[in-house]
This record gives C-alpha cells, sequence and structure tokens, in this order.
C-alpha cells in the first residue's frame, strides 16, 4: 500500500469513526434544562468534537494497520474466501 493509498484509508476511516462517535456523550438542551432562544431544543450542549476527532483518528489508524498488514503481508489472501465449488473463478 502507498502513501496515496494508506492517506485515503485514513481519511476514509477517519470519517466513518467520527460520524460513528458523533451521538456519544452528547445531552440536548432540552435535557440539560437550558434552552439558548433561537435555537432549537434538540440542539447539543457540548458536543466535545475535539475529542471525537481524536478518538477518530485513533480509531483510523488501528483501521490503517490492520489493512496495511493485510495487504502487504498477504495475512489473507483470495483463496482464503469460502467459495462454493460450483462458483470458483480459477
Amino acid at each position: 500500500m502507498g502513501i496515496a493509498g494508506s492517506l485515503m484509508v485514513i481519511a476514509i476511516a477517519w470519517w466513518i469513526a467520527f460520524f460513528a462517535l458523533l451521538p456519544f456523550g452528547i445531552r440536548s438542551q432540552l435535557e440539560e434544562g437550558r434552552v439558548v432562544p433561537g435555537t432549537d431544543p434538540s440542539a447539543p450542549t457540548a458536543p466535545k468534537l475535539r475529542r471525537k476527532a481524536i478518538w477518530a483518528f485513533v480509531i483510523a489508524l488501528i483501521v490503517w494497520a490492520v489493512l496495511f498488514g493485510v495487504i502487504e503481508y498477504r495475512l489473507i489472501s483470495i483463496d482464503d474466501i469460502p467459495v462454493p465449488s460450483g462458483l470458483r473463478w480459477s
């Protein structure tokens, strides 16, 4: 896996992890009892985006490391995937 491929894997994994982490630990203004005038009552009070971005980066690096190991060290090959005998491609 080259540098460009590695950066793309990290970027895609970061966005997926970031969006997956967004709803965790959120309390709405309505739940807190402090609704700011002019905002939606379901808006978060403290989204903690920096912490979630850092955790998303850690998760993205773990995903990249696993994929890097699989690709570079051939931990899994196409022959390791179970396929019914009538559908063999080689």
